[in-house]
């Protein structure tokens, strides 16, 4: 049974998973880019081990690296976190050929299910429905997509077989605008996942984006811990989720809970995993995919339910059974989840990079922040503009929302842009209060205009108070402290005179 964790990513992921390995009782071990040689789960683990230069593919996605690391430091298990070589059925294998446990599911599940095509073979045999697509499981030349695009009918998507979070993804409205879209979403799922091989699937329109989270050990015990509605989107990158969905009720739930249990079992899936969903307007659910790991929203599940996920994880690695049983699994109160990226949503979300140089974290009843920064920590071009996760818990959703708005509130972060203002729009708009919106929400009926605009004041408030939190360090830093002529107090000197004159 393994005793020292290496971790395989960064930022804030990094950070969660060193904690959960803390309160386990278990060593753990950082690994490193040049960019991230100051990060703070560089700090926070018991050793850590630089991979290389900045770009990922020369430093965490470097297979061979990660596991020299791992034997040269004495670790028993990685944790990949997600993202980078999360979903990397090789890497797994690797693993498991040098002794070292994988905190996550076997390589076949991983080939199964992390492969988008196979997944949607593999759970279609299973009875599970399928959103229409590309079918078979062989790699298609961007020839044979075009030929198969017709029949499958417009708008449809390209998408990447590897990987997720909405990258090597592409809207095709038309045949005619197919081949540039295609060689686009193919080069962005190449630098991602290392794989550019992409499929496509039909846009079902005003649809709902659910996902039903999945524990499973390896004594064949397979739950799920209810649902997560990921439909505000931009670009099919989530920006917000929550637990429960307003748009499932119980007999919905039920059902999509007992296909996501199918759909593991049919792969003999062991460790935390997702399936995703989309649901249209009449209720009728379809699978989307599985992510073969943990998820970035993974926090509200944990809120409502009280399972620690990723404790869980290690738990089921070191070969345990689940610490829970479906009826054991219920659902108390909401949470929200804000992603707080560096990014300005008055400039079309274009990524914001720089040193932040003051933060301040808002705290409070129901009130949770993960993140990886810290002020003097620099917010890179290399990887995901991510800085935290805020994520809040309320006995109802409206408590969710108001506690979300002060939370948001008190937030402060200078040095970047960040999209903190957008979420402030989004929690004051009736549409997201009334639970009315879908996948395209964001992109077709809000804006932030809603609520207010930015006038050109605002930049130079924001500089005026940058200059003045920085004029405020400085001059703590250079303040010298004199020595007092007398060698004691006012209030010694006092005192002395009062018995002197008694």
């Amino acid at each position: 049974m393994f005793k020292k964790v290496l971790i395989a990513n960064r930022g804030e992921i990094a950070v969660r998973i060193i904690r959960a390995c803390r309160e386990l009782g278990l060593e753990t071990v950082a690994v490193f880019s040049d960019a991230d040689r100051n990060a703070l789960h560089v700090r926070y683990a018991d050793e850590a081990y630089l991979l290389g230069p900045a770009p990922s593919r020369e430093s965490y996605l470097r297979a061979d690296k990660i596991l020299e690391i791992a034997k040269k430091s004495g670790a028993g298990a990685i944790h990949p976190g997600y993202g980078f070589l999360a979903e990397r059925e090789s890497f797994a294998e690797k693993c498991a050929e040098m002794g070292i446990t994988f905190i996550g599911p076997k390589p076949s599940s991983i080939a199964a299910m992390g492969d988008k095509i196979h997944a949607r073979a593999t759970v279609a045999k299973a009875g599970v429905p399928v959103v229409p697509g590309t079918k078979g499981v062989e790699n298609m030349t961007d020839e044979d997509l075009l030929r198969i695009a017709p029949t499958i009918g417009f708008p449809l998507l390209v998408k990447a077989t590897a990987g997720g979070g909405g990258k090597g993804m592409r809207e095709v409205q038309s045949l005619e605008e197919m081949p540039a879209l295609l060689q686009s979403a193919r080069r962005e799922a190449e630098s991602a996942f290392g794989d550019g091989n992409v499929y496509l699937e039909k846009l079902i329109e005003g649809a709902r984006h659910i996902e039903f989270q999945i524990l499973a050990d390896s004594f064949g015990n397979v739950i799920h811990l209810n649902e997560r509605e990921c439909s505000i989107q931009r670009r099919h990158q989530k920006l917000l989720e929550e637990s429960p969905s307003l748009f499932v009720d119980d007999e919905l739930r039920q059902k999509m809970g007992a296909v996501a249990v199918q759909a593991a079992k049919a792969v003999d899936y062991v460790n935390a995993g997702t399936i995703e969903f989309l649901v249209d307007k009449d209720r009728n659910f379809y699978f989307l995919e599985m992510n073969t790991r943990l998820q970035v929203e993974h926090p509200i599940t944990e809120m409502v339910t009280g399972v620690d996920v990723v404790a869980e994880q290690i738990r089921i690695a070191r070969g345990r059974q689940l610490s829970y049983t479906q009826d054991q699994i219920q659902i108390n109160g909401h949470a929200i989840e804000c992603r707080v990226n560096a990014e300005d949503p008055f400039n079309n979300f274009v990524p914001s990079t720089g040193k932040i140089t003051h933060s301040l974290i808002p705290t409070g009843p129901g009130v949770r922040v993960d993140t990886g920064v810290y002020p003097g920590f620099d917010i890179t071009p290399f990887y995901d503009p991510m800085i935290a996760k805020l994520i809040i818990w309320g006995e109802t959703r409206a408590q969710a929302i108001l506690r979300m708005r002060r939370a948001l509130e008190e937030y402060r972060i200078v040095g970047v842009r960040t999209n903190i203002p957008f979420h402030q729009t989004l929690m004051d708009s009736h549409r997201f209060m009334g639970g009315q919106f879908d996948t395209r929400f964001i992109e077709e009926r809000f804006s932030m205009d809603d609520a207010f605009q930015e006038d050109e004041t605002h930049a130079e408030i924001a500089a005026i108070l940058a200059t003045l939190v920085a004029h405020q360090a400085t001059e703590r830093s250079a303040q010298m402290v004199r020595r007092n002529e007398r060698d004691a107090s006012n209030w010694k000197w006092v005192g002395r005179w009062e018995r002197m004159h008694r």
